[in-house]
């Protein structure tokens, strides 16, 4: 059952330098598993996953934590560590293995993008585990959560300025091209008008901006001059990097 290394040993018995690697494959693939081994494959694997996990747990930002992805994250770690030790060394098994789960179709909306990176990291966990690479696992998973921890800390790359999506609802007998000049001067270093819609049968317009507010620009005060601004309809402001809201009726 074990092809592939007894291939490579057949293969070229001329190349001397390649021959103990392979021999040494074919030996280690003839040997499988131990209970012990499989014991702290597992736990091992569980453990430097649950690191992952914490290390999402404390530098996630914004409103919408899902301590069920974070479970997914352990879940997902040990499997692979338990798919790789099964295959491992058997060519059949991995191929059956792969067209098993070929059929299998993960489904999932992120709430961030960082969210997928911590997906590989679990999985490269599981699998450098698996393989039986333990002193691989055991310096780079906690390396890169340190620099991911690091980099949270940091606040690297952040932008300066906070950017926003701004939703006003004035009468139609407004005039927002001039109506909101100077608050959108005193407060906004950016603003860009993206759609203008009729609401509330006709009765009301809903204007939607992309603004950059000023570094010394006061949120609250931003939404009180817009309030007098438009007759004390609604201000709807939104935060895109840390989904803060701030709404005025």
């Amino acid at each position: 059952m074990n092809l592939l290394p007894r291939l490579l040993l057949a293969a070229d018995p001329s190349t001397g330098a390649a021959e103990p690697l392979t021999r040494a494959l074919a030996e280690h693939a003839d040997k499988p598993a131990a209970v012990k081994e499989i014991l702290f494959a597992i736990l091992f694997s569980f453990a430097l996953n649950a690191l992952v996990a914490w290390t999402y747990k404390r530098t996630y930002r914004g409103t919408r934590y899902s301590q069920d992805y974070v479970h997914t994250l352990l879940i997902l770690g040990t499997v692979v560590t338990l798919v790789i030790l099964v295959v491992m060394g058997n060519l059949a098994t991995a191929f059956g293995m792969f067209a098993a789960f070929s059929i299998i179709r993960f489904r999932r909306n992120v709430g961030q993008s960082r969210d997928i990176g911590f997906i590989f990291l679990a999985m490269g966990t599981g699998l450098a585990v698996g393989a039986r690479q333990y002193h691989l696992a055991a310096i780079t998973v906690p390396l890169v959560c340190a620099i991911i921890f690091l980099l949270s800390r940091a606040n690297l790359f952040s932008s300066f300025k906070g950017s926003h999506l701004l939703r006003i609802r004035v009468g139609t007998d407004v005039d927002y091209d001039q109506a909101f000049v100077t608050p959108f001067a005193q407060h906004l270093s950016h603003q860009s008008l993206k759609s203008v819609e009729t609401v509330q049968a006709g009765l009301m317009t809903e204007l939607r901006y992309e603004v950059t507010l000023k570094d010394s620009a006061s949120v609250a005060e931003f939404v009180r001059a817009l309030q007098a601004a438009n007759g004390n309809n609604r201000v709807l402001l939104t935060c895109v990097g840390d989904q803060m809201v701030v709404e005025a009726d």
